[in-house]
């Protein structure tokens, strides 16, 4: 299937990884989802929580496509290959979809504040960037 899906790609000229075109949702989600959760703790800003929450839905939309899309490359580029880093970049994105199920029932983005959900957004910013960083390290070393 995923050459099949490869090949078809290469004939109509679309010869990149597919994994960068779909990561940018759930990373950017992330970064956004915790960087409005922390504005929404100034007073006059909480209703900026609302916005990070729903940063968080599509952020648990959009780790599954990128996900497979993960596996696909992995499996053409790299043959499927089983490095450290791919399964410390299995876990992290495992571990990060589990944080944003976990925010999406526990956060209450009508009453933002010092509270333990606010850990969730900062596992969530910290699981985040070691998806990333695996995923520099894997591909350009």
């Amino acid at each position: 299937m995923t050459e099949a899906i490869f090949q078809f790609l290469s004939k109509i000229g679309f010869s990149h990884p597919l994994h960068p075109a779909f990561v940018h949702i759930p990373m950017g989600m992330a970064v956004g989802a915790f960087i409005f959760r922390l504005f929404s703790l100034i007073p006059k800003l909480k209703g900026l929580a609302k916005t990070g929450y729903h940063c968080v839905i599509l952020g648990l939309v959009g780790i599954f496509p990128a996900a497979f899309a993960g596996y696909l490359d992995w499996q053409h580029r790299l043959n499927g290959t089983w490095e450290f880093l791919i399964i410390i970049k299995m876990i992290l994105a495992a571990l990060l979809a589990i944080v944003f199920a976990a925010i999406v029932i526990r956060d209450d983005p009508e009453n933002p504040g010092f509270n333990r959900v606010l850990f969730f957004y900062l596992a969530m910013i910290l699981l985040a960037v070691g998806v990333g960083f695996s995923g520099g390290q894997l591909i350009y070393g």
